[in-house]
Formats: C-alpha cells, structure tokens, sequence
C-alpha cells in the first residue's frame, strides 16, 4: 500500500511539472507567434533617399516606396510595419526619434547607421573639391573616429533596441562601395581617391559588423551585390555626384534597393 502511495504521488507530481513545462513552452511559443511586427530604422540608405517615390507623409526624412523596408515589407506583409528611417540621421537621432514603434511584439528590426556619424557628406565633399591629399587625410580623420567614438555609440543604439524589443530578430545593414576602379568617369576623382574610399567604407563596414556581432544582431553584407554596380560601372545602383539634387548624390538608386539591399536583407530577414 504505501508503495502504491508513493508510486502514484511521484506520477502526480511528474505529471503535473510536465504540465507546467509544456504550459510553459507553450507560453513562450505565444510570445514568440505574437512577435511578427516589422520596424524599419535608420538613415538615408534605409529611408530610401535616391530612390524616388517618396512618402509624402514623411517629409524631410525621404521615405521611399521604393526602399528595402518597404518592398520587404509590401512582399511579406509582416503583421505591423513601422518605418521610422529618416534622412540624414546619426546614432543619436535613431535612440531620440525613432524607437517609439518598436515593443515586446516586435519580431524583425533593421537598421543602417553610422556613415553619418563618421562624416560620410564631409568625406565626399572634400573628396570631390579638393586634392588628392586632402581628400586622403580627410579619410584618415574618418577612419580614427571609427575606431575611437563610433563603436560606444552603435552600443548604445544596439542596446536601446534590445531593451525596446527582447524578440526581435535585428538584421544590421552595412554600406556599399562606391567606385569601380581603373579608368576615368568622375572628374576630380583619381583612382587613389576612389580606392580610398572604398578603402574607407570597407572600414567601417567591418567595424558595424563587429558591433553587431557582439550584440548577437546579423550584419548584412551588400558589398557583394553592389560589385559591378558601383559608379563608374557602366551598369551604376548608386548616383553619381547630383549637381540638381545633391541630397541624392553616392546613395542608391531604385535598382540598388531592389538588386542590392532587399537580397541581402531577405536573405537574412
């Protein structure tokens, strides 16, 4: 009798923590359902500046239908899509205006941010006007901010993210190269500035990679797409230098969002 006792309370009591585990998971599996919104964040490359078809709603922030966010969105019809990418924004305009949408119900995030920081519009004006050297040490300048302030304020954004939405997915964007090198296309431009900045969105790429990484976030490569599609291509996803609309000059086209972003972010997404 007491063996049967204590056989049937060890099965009670076995029962009853698998019901509590499988409730459990079953919970988690819920949160982890209701967690299907989509929040697009980040700056021009993300906003879509170059691409035309603005939202007239978003103003000077330049959001474009024809931006990765958008088609993503458009073709997977995620249950909430959020676009809150702006033009011309850093680091610190991502955590002061942008994180308002994203919550616990937040399942993908993507974001392409620090070019800005680093002085991306400086480094091209001075490349285009001025000399091989000055364009050169403009560079080096960019470079040491890379190195010495932009990765404790990706931190920042990164962690605000995670805090925000815990189960989200976040797929980090890098940026493209903009030269083809060897010949001559761009007037000012030699091949020695052109390769440095390459050279240059190479560094900060790996340097957005490695924070990302260490966030457990995904970085998505667009280098790889953008090859054989860069100025002085032939075949260009990215504008030249815009005399008319210099706000859309080295960002990509309507083609470099749909044949270099949206691979690499449906890829990854």
């Amino acid at each position: 009798m007491r063996r049967s006792r204590i056989t049937a309370y060890v099965t009670s009591l076995l029962l009853a923590v698998g019901l509590a585990l499988t409730g459990a998971a079953t919970a988690q599996a819920s949160g982890a359902a209701a967690a299907t919104g989509y929040v697009a964040l980040g700056d021009s490359y993300s906003s879509g500046v170059g691409a035309g078809s603005y939202i007239s709603s978003s103003g000077d922030c330049e959001r474009s239908t024809k931006a990765y966010p958008y088609l993503w969105a458009a073709a997977h019809s995620p249950s909430s899509f959020d676009f809150t990418a702006c033009s011309g924004a850093r680091t610190g305009d991502v955590t002061a205006n942008q994180l308002g949408p994203l919550s616990s119900s937040t399942g993908l995030v993507s974001i392409s941010i620090g070019g800005n920081d680093a002085g991306f519009s400086d480094v091209m004006t001075t490349c285009v006007l001025q000399s091989e050297s000055t364009c050169l040490a403009r560079i080096a300048t960019a470079k040491a901010y890379v190195d010495s302030t932009l990765p404790g304020q990706l931190d920042t954004v990164y962690s605000a993210i995670s805090a925000k939405a815990p189960a989200a997915h976040v797929v980090v964007l890098g940026y493209p190269r903009f030269y083809k090198l060897s010949g001559s296309c761009v007037a000012g431009l030699s091949d020695t500035k052109r390769a440095a900045i390459n050279g240059a969105a190479d560094y900060l790429d790996s340097a957005i990679a490695k924070r990302a990484a260490d966030h457990g976030f995904t970085f998505g490569d667009v280098r790889g797409t953008f090859t054989g599609h860069e100025i002085c291509s032939g075949d260009a996803w990215l504008h030249s230098l815009n005399w008319l609309n210099i706000g859309e000059s080295y960002h990509p086209t309507a083609s470099g969002h749909s044949g270099g972003y949206l691979p690499v972010f449906s890829g990854v997404a």
